[in-house]
């Protein structure tokens, strides 16, 4: 028996489909060793100055690492088969290492499809763990506890409890930052446009206007508009010019990581965490008419190569569903565009090109057969011809201005065939040079420029590319972390930083400058990336970094003033009576507080200038049931209710909601009592008002409709379902559709 040891379940599941009973397939569910969760757990050799890790097996992982032991001591042969990039081949050294096997004596198998054929040559073709690749990683990850254990207890000390810093998350913040400090910064300016229609419907743009000089067209007040509109209208024109030039649309490159993140954003909505997670399924193995296989090419890659089957078998579908025409004469390939890329990897791209998306439709789920179409129609356009389009301009002629039109007709769709075209044909009408032409009418409009737009996920996405910082399997992490930690907020697609991440980047530029610099953070992975080509020594690497760094954290706590408010008010708190009330800073902003806190929980209302706010209590007429206190009117994330003003030692609390507003006409089909409508932390519901000796509840209002299921004695309840009019039994949960008459009748 041989033993092949991946990290997913799933990809475990469609490896074992492949192979007989002579192997066994077991995923190690990611990591199984790594550095503490609990503590620094890197120490500094005192001869050397190495970094030294600590790994260790977590608690959750001992049960799988000694199922792995199990069946590594029976198997002949035992494969390391993780993913293909520096994390996967960590991975295998660390699992080497934790089942007590050399990694220099386990086969490696890497593979860039999870296919019948991509799995049988790997396992033919293995080779031994890539050491300068794991040491890549090793840096990676010491790097980032160096940084994440020793800046975010600084920030938590220094500004509030549960601030991070990291590498690549900080300098990620500080270009979000930088764009809104653009947008805070910016002065709207004034410019007009002015828009003719000439004769025959034909939309032109003034672009030069001068009565005496012809200059470039430039207007900034309604004063400019006006006059130039007063002297178009009575002007004259003539077609001084029409040109007609060929243009091409070019094929798309196939997708990497960063662009298919994008795209899938742009077209489809998805967040960059949805996108990876829906490839990672499409790659790990769906079912197919031929049984569960991948699908897609690994999906964590910035290489836009592919590999020479797969474009001959593409060529080979284009040929045979468009024909010679939309067919190249010779395969295109694309250079590399992101930097660092690792160019041993593919572009993603479909596995079976005769897996078309017409009939996955019927095997996918909904979203992966979207990001399927998406990957799919990319790389079988990326090897079609260009599209070819006929552009158009007239100029149109008058004594103090220039008006021109352009138009454009598509006479060779090429690609476009598949994906479809985007822009409408803007067809212009035969004219002549020389002739004269009337003013239709004239449009002055005002405008003001605009502040560079917010980042959304897949535009930050596109910047970090481009920048260098961060790699493939991080982009999506880094965007999770920032909104996670309560950084930025997305709001309609887009990134807003929190006046929080603005505090937070104002003292790492000003203390860790390096840290928040893209070029450092870009040259670092340059240089992670010359770790795994040999060329860099990883622990030099570390020392280089490690030593200047705790230098500035010591500068850091010593020079950073506290940005923790807690100024003594010379105030006694009025509800013990005893401790000094405090001026202080919290997640919200500025609120006063008791220092006997937590026995003492007294707190005030601040304005930003540290002024209490009188918080006015609103009352009602009804009185408590338990103690005859006044009840006041209170909000919680259910909306407002009443509580007892005798609070706390009285906690009593009541629905606002009246009995007689939310009451159903419908009894309690249990004992045909009244239904009420509660809210309480789980949501709202209709429930029977003589709880608790009748404890039905219903999410949805009953009707008097008996379910129609065998042996049900319940009532059915309308509803809608997955867009559907569908009755639903309050007890059975069955669910039937139900008629709807139609708009005619």
């Amino acid at each position: 028996m041989n033993l092949i040891i991946v990290e997913s379940p799933a990809k475990a599941r469609t490896i074992k489909n492949f192979l007989g009973k002579d192997y066994e397939v077991i995923a190690s569910k990611g990591h199984i060793r790594d550095l503490p969760k609990s503590r620094f757990g890197i120490t500094i050799e005192e001869e050397s100055n190495h970094l030294v890790p600590a790994y260790s097996v977590a608690k959750e992982n001992s049960a799988i690492v000694k199922e792995i032991k199990a069946l590594a001591s029976k198997a002949d042969t035992v494969y390391i088969a993780t993913d293909e990039d520096r994390e996967g081949e960590a991975i295998g050294w660390h699992i080497a290492h934790a089942i007590k096997k050399d990694p220099e004596e386990l086969p490696r198998i890497v593979f860039h499809e999870i296919t019948k054929t991509a799995i049988n040559h790997a396992l033919e073709n293995s080779r031994k763990i890539d050491m300068d690749m794991v040491n890549a990683q090793q840096a990676r990850r010491m790097l980032d506890r160096v940084v994440g254990y020793k800046l975010s207890p600084l920030l938590a000390s220094k500004i509030q409890k549960g601030l991070s810093g990291g590498r690549v998350q900080s300098s990620s913040l500080k270009i979000v930052v930088d764009r809104e400090r653009e947008i805070r910064a910016f002065i709207p300016e004034e410019y007009w446009t002015i828009d003719t229609i000439f004769k025959k419907d034909i939309e032109a743009t003034l672009t030069v206007y001068d009565e005496t000089k012809m200059s470039k067209l430039s207007i900034t007040n309604t004063e400019e508009a006006s006059k130039i509109v007063k002297s178009v209208q009575a002007d004259s024109f003539i077609i001084s010019k029409i040109e007609t030039k060929q243009r091409k649309s070019s094929t798309p490159p196939p997708f990497m990581t960063s662009t298919l993140q994008q795209t899938a954003s742009s077209k489809l909505g998805f967040s960059p965490q949805k996108t990876m997670m829906v490839a990672q399924s499409l790659y790990e193995g769906v079912k197919t008419p031929d049984g569960t296989t991948g699908v897609i090419t690994y999906m964590r890659t910035d290489s836009l190569n592919m590999a020479a089957e797969a474009i001959e078998a593409v060529r080979e579908t284009i040929l045979s569903r468009f024909g010679e025409k939309y067919l190249p004469a010779e395969a295109k390939f694309y250079g590399k565009k992101a930097k660092g890329a690792q160019e041993a990897h593919e572009a993603i791209r479909p596995t079976m090109l005769s897996f078309t998306p017409e009939i996955a439709q019927k095997f996918l789920k909904a979203d992966e057969i979207k990001l399927y179409r998406l990957i799919y129609e990319r790389f079988m356009s990326c090897q079609m011809n260009d599209a070819a389009f006929e552009q158009q301009s007239i100029t149109f002629l008058g004594k103090n201005s220039t008006y021109k039109a352009t138009g454009r007709k598509l006479t060779f769709d090429g690609f476009y065939a598949l994906t479809g075209a985007e822009d409408k044909d803007k067809l212009l009408p035969t004219l002549n040079e020389g002739d004269t032409i009337e003013l239709q009418s004239i449009k002055p409009e005002q405008h003001f420029t605009e502040p560079p737009s917010r980042y959304s996920e897949a535009s930050l996405i596109k910047k970090l590319e481009s920048e260098g910082i961060g790699r493939p399997s991080t982009y999506a992490p880094t965007v999770a972390t920032l909104s996670g930690r309560t950084y930025v907020t997305i709001e309609k697609k887009q990134i807003i930083p929190t006046e929080m991440a603005f505090t937070v980047t104002e003292i790492l530029e000003k203390n860790f400058a390096n840290i928040v610099d893209s070029s450092f953070t870009a040259n670092m992975e340059e240089k992670l990336d010359e770790v795994s080509e040999g060329k860099v020594d990883w622990q030099k690497l570390l020392s280089d970094f490690y030593f200047p760094f705790m230098q500035q954290i010591e500068e850091g706590k010593e020079n950073i003033i506290s940005l923790k408010l807690a100024k003594p008010l010379g105030r006694t708190c009025p509800k013990c009576g005893e401790s000094e009330l405090l001026l202080r800073s919290g997640r919200f902003g500025n609120f006063i507080a008791c220092s006997g806190f937590p026995k003492c929980k007294y707190t005030e209302q601040v304005d930003e200038d540290g002024n209490k706010v009188e918080v006015k209590v609103e009352t009602s007429d009804e009185k408590c049931d338990k103690c005859g206190k006044e009840m006041i009117v209170k909000s919680g994330r259910n909306g407002k209710f009443l509580a007892c003003s005798g609070y706390p030692d009285c906690k009593n609390t009541k629905s606002m909601e009246t009995q007689e507003s939310k009451t159903s006409e419908i009894p309690c089909p249990d004992c045909g009592g009244k239904l009420i409508w509660k809210v309480s932390r789980r949501g709202a519901f209709w429930g029977c008002e003589k709880y608790p000796d009748c404890k039905f509840i219903s999410k949805f209002e009953p009707t008097t409709i008996k379910c129609k299921e065998e042996g049900c004695d319940g009532v059915v309840a309308e509803r809608t379902y997955r867009n559907k009019e569908v009755y639903e039994c309050v007890k059975c949960k069955t669910r039937t559709p139900r008629e709807v008459e139609s708009a005619q009748e």
